[in-house]
């Protein structure tokens, strides 16, 4: 069927930049698989490549076990949404929706019916004669998305589709999006900046660093089990906290030491022995820390004492911005996860900056000293040269 085998595909171009390499996907049929990483990483250049609308400098492709490396566009059955929708100005949306059938000569009947089913599963069927400027983004989109409906292909390629629409109609999009793939079941490979609409609608999730395939996986376990610091910090909102540590032995576990602060690990990763006494880096996620007053003292076994520099209250949430007198952990990957967000790394100043999210009924205060709880079992351990995880 839809399957999509990507195998040691590289691309490199004629003034011998390399904008990918080495990367190995299979997609199974009618699985979402999404990639995602900073601009520049070559994600919508490999979806270009799946597409035949960029040379395959390595390595093999095949849609539906066909190998495509040296077919058209056009031959290779797959249907593609672009960021700009692409839509024809001068025509209705029913003849943007039929467009391709017309093309491939189908009879009237046939594109009348492929057209009316999917602008009903869309909810565009009273639109069909408008012309595009006088629909909504969000109408745009679902034309677009009905365009590749129509040809019932045999996989969707989708090059960021969401990302010129406001946040909120963004999230609405996104849930009509999965609703859309759980009915028609066809194989997606989708492209987005967003690690948010990455996380909440992939099967699986492909994170993509300078060309190199860094980890694919379901999203709980690249979030859980991220394989370097790249994606343990580029996957997460807030990002991961980053701190410079020593581990030691104590007892059966380890003692993690921060600065003034020692947190004991009774079950700490078998490889983190090799590290003993050695600077390691340490991860925490935001939802690792509670405030002490709420926290369940099985999970939240450790403490350590802060001072609250920022408050942010959101309802839901509850963020409580801190400080450690620890020199800023600075490695390329950090750099790059700054730099995609606009930021240089000289950002982070001389200490640490930490994120925790804590109850929201929360009473504490801006400046106040407390004792914050943390979760030993959440911490992930990285090697400080190679960036790889220690497990």
């Amino acid at each position: 069927m839809g399957a999509i085998n990507i195998s040691s595909v590289g691309k490199i171009y004629p003034n011998g930049t390399r904008a990918l390499e080495d990367v190995n996907i299979e997609i199974n049929d009618g699985e979402f698989v999404v990639l995602v990483g900073p601009s520049g990483c070559g994600k919508t250049t490999l979806l270009r490549m799946v597409a035949g609308l960029e040379d395959i400098t390595e390595g093999e492709i095949s849609i539906a076990n066909k190998l495509v490396n040296e077919v058209a566009p056009k031959d290779r059955d797959i249907a593609m949404v672009f960021q700009n929708y692409a839509l024809y100005p001068h025509m209705s949306v029913y003849d943007n929706m039929a467009f391709s059938l017309k093309l491939r000569k189908l009879p009237k009947d046939e594109i009348d019916k492929k057209v009316r089913d999917a602008a009903k599963t869309l909810e565009i069927d009273e639109l069909l004669d408008r012309k595009p400027k006088a629909l909504s983004g969000g109408q745009r989109q679902r034309v677009a998305m009905g365009r590749a409906i129509v040809r019932s292909p045999q996989a969707f390629l989708m090059d960021e589709p969401l990302s010129n629409l406001d946040a909120k109609l963004r999230v609405q999009m996104r849930a009509e999006l999965g609703q859309l793939h759980t009915q028609l079941e066809t194989t997606t490979l989708y492209v987005t900046h967003d690690q948010v609409e990455a996380m909440t609608m992939g099967d699986r999730v492909a994170v993509i660093r300078k060309g190199l395939l860094q980890q694919i996986d379901t999203p709980r376990e690249i979030y859980l089990y991220p394989k370097n610091i790249f994606v343990a910090g580029f996957i997460g909102s807030p990002s991961m906290n980053f701190v410079y540590a020593t581990a030691t032995k104590s007892g059966k576990g380890m003692k993690i030491n921060f600065g003034e602060n020692e947190v004991n690990v009774a079950s700490a990763p078998k490889d983190l022995m090799k590290y003993e006494g050695k600077e390691i880096v340490v991860g925490i996620r935001p939802e690792a820390f509670e405030d002490s007053v709420y926290a369940n003292e099985k999970e939240f076994s450790e403490y350590i004492e802060i001072e609250i520099s920022l408050l942010e209250q959101l309802g839901s949430d509850t963020y409580v911005h801190f400080y450690k007198d620890i020199n800023p952990v600075q490695t390329e990957a950090i750099a790059e996860i700054l730099a995609d967000e606009g930021e240089d790394i000289s950002v982070l100043g001389s200490e640490t900056k930490f994120i925790a999210r804590i109850n929201p009924n929360s009473t504490v205060e801006e400046g106040q000293k407390i004792n914050l709880a943390l979760d030993p079992t959440k911490l992930h351990y990285f090697d400080p040269d190679t960036g790889l995880a220690i497990t």
